[in-house]
């Protein structure tokens, strides 16, 4: 058997009240991808921290081809051979791409003055590499997420590392640049780089790995050889328990709650569709088909050029989102990071802070109040947390999304749009939202949901709406929702 590039053992890292990794021995082989999943919380990302050199452990070694080493940080990390993207992106926006992608590493002359032709050259190489159609002089600030990501990966690759890490690379890019990604990780395996690989997306596992570590609560459950276990098997080491998305059909009274007729904006034209009182219905699509963009100006987020929309019979033209609020439209964003959360601020602020009235005193905030309101919510939703006074940044993606979710039942509105409500979260906390829609809806709360998750909008929506380049492409439900059916639709192809 080969010998491992990079080696961890007895790995032990502390925090505040939590033990983050519990003795934790990990390895990965050049030319190997080695995928690593579990909940969130469960220690991976803390493992990959201490690898790049952000945290240093309290207890155990780290071997790298051989020789035990030690970083004091991340760019020591990087000098000896280890690079990773983080899933949420480090670019900074006022510079261009060429100077994030060598952002304090740029090529120079013996006066130390950069060498712009050789900087932007070499970007460019790395760019083609990743099948990016990009200006390496364009700015970042003008890039989509998507791209953006791509930029990150970029940045990584032009360390040359003999270890690459990847976290949640696919969660914000397009499908044609995941195909790219992937030609290039196959690439990377044959030069003999080693790719340690975290996914919440399965399939992409069982695609691309040799290898799968499986983490909970801190500890390291079992590593296989990917061709030896499936779906099943990850899932249930993963959680303890089998989890399966299936669709449960419902009888929904014809009681239209929310009515849109003709609606035009910037990047969506002409669209149509009715919501009733506790339906649950999916907008499916390509990146960049136009839903978040109609849900936005639902939302008063974004103007509407033309069309209208109607509330329960009433005719309403949201100015702006705290108008939608008062309405009882509540909107769960897609980058819960960037808009639906203050990351600095505790939970119980965040929890209350769409509808301090609820909460408030007079002028003042009932601070006893705010807590027991905020306790009420992390038991219900089962927030993994010491106290509702910890800051939101400190907990997982699945806990950050629970919170968002919390805010809005504390709101109760009576419709709710939730945007990629499971991107970046475990399928232990994909199941938990699941159950908080649909209880919503039990409550008579309205759905809209929007997600590229095939089996997630097939699983739980009531109907389905199908988008393809800022039009409406056709309406499907029950045994009508295949995903060749949706695929074609949000392929532009409509049925005579």
């Amino acid at each position: 058997m080969e010998k491992p590039i990079l080696k961890v053992t007895g790995i032990v890292k502390n925090f505040p009240g939590v033990k983050a990794l519990k003795g934790v021995d990990f390895d990965v082989r050049a030319g190997e991808v080695h995928a690593l999943c579990g909940e969130n919380g469960a220690g991976k990302s803390t493992l990959m921290h201490i690898l790049s050199g952000v945290y240093q452990p309290d207890e155990g070694e780290i071997y790298l081809e051989g020789k035990k080493v030690q970083f004091h940080n991340q760019k020591e990390a990087n000098e000896q051979g280890i690079a990773i993207v983080y899933q949420e992106r480090s670019l900074v926006e006022g510079l261009n791409v060429a100077e994030n992608v060598f952002a304090a590493r740029q090529p120079s002359n013996k006066f130390s003055w950069i060498h712009w032709k050789q900087l932007y050259r070499e970007t460019e190489e790395i760019l083609k590499s990743l099948d990016i159609q990009v200006n390496p002089r364009t700015m970042v600030s003008s890039l989509s997420p998507a791209l953006q990501q791509m930029v990150e990966i970029a940045k990584a690759l032009s360390l040359k590392p003999k270890v690459l890490i990847l976290d949640e690379p696919t969660a914000a890019i397009t499908e044609k640049e995941v195909v790219a990604l992937f030609r290039l990780i196959e690439k990377l395996k044959r030069e003999g780089m080693a790719i340690i690989y975290i996914s919440h997306r399965l399939v992409e596992i069982f695609q691309l790995a040799e290898r799968v570590t499986v983490f909970k609560d801190g500890s390291l459950v079992e590593t296989a050889n990917v061709y030896d276990v499936d779906n099943n098997w990850l899932v249930n080491r993963m959680v303890g328990r089998d989890l399966e998305l299936k669709r449960v059909e419902r009888e929904i009274p014809k009681d239209v709650v929310l009515s849109v007729k003709g609606l035009c904006g910037g990047s969506f034209q002409d669209v149509s569709f009715e919501l009733n009182r506790g339906e649950i219905i999916g907008f499916a699509g390509l990146a960049g088909a136009g839903r978040t963009e109609v849900m936005r100006a639902i939302f008063g987020a974004d103007p509407i050029l033309e069309g209208e929309i109607y509330l329960n019979g009433s005719k309403m033209h949201p100015q702006n989102t705290k108008d939608s609020i008062e309405r009882g439209i509540g909107y769960l964003p897609e980058d819960r990071k960037a808009q639906g959360l203050f990351l600095e601020m505790s939970i119980s602020d965040n929890i209350s802070s769409a509808h301090m009235n609820q909460t408030g005193r007079g002028i003042f905030l009932d601070d006893k109040r705010l807590l027991t309101e905020s306790e009420k919510y992390k038991e219900q939703l089962r927030v993994a947390t010491p106290s509702v006074r910890q800051k939101v940044v400190n907990l997982s993606g699945g806990n950050q999304q629970k919170v968002v979710f919390a805010r809005w039942l504390m709101v109760n509105p009576r419709i709710m749009i939730v945007d990629e409500p499971t991107r970046g979260v475990d399928v232990g906390a994909k199941a938990e939202i699941y159950q908080i829609l649909r209880e919503m809806t039990k409550k008579g709360t309205s759905i809209i949901l929007v997600s590229s998750d095939l089996p997630e909008v097939m699983s739980i929506s009531d109907r389905i709406y199908v988008m393809h380049e800022g039009e409406i492409t056709g309406e499907l439900s029950g045994a009508e929702a295949t995903e060749e059916a949706i695929m074609r639709l949000a392929s532009g192809i409509r049925d005579e």
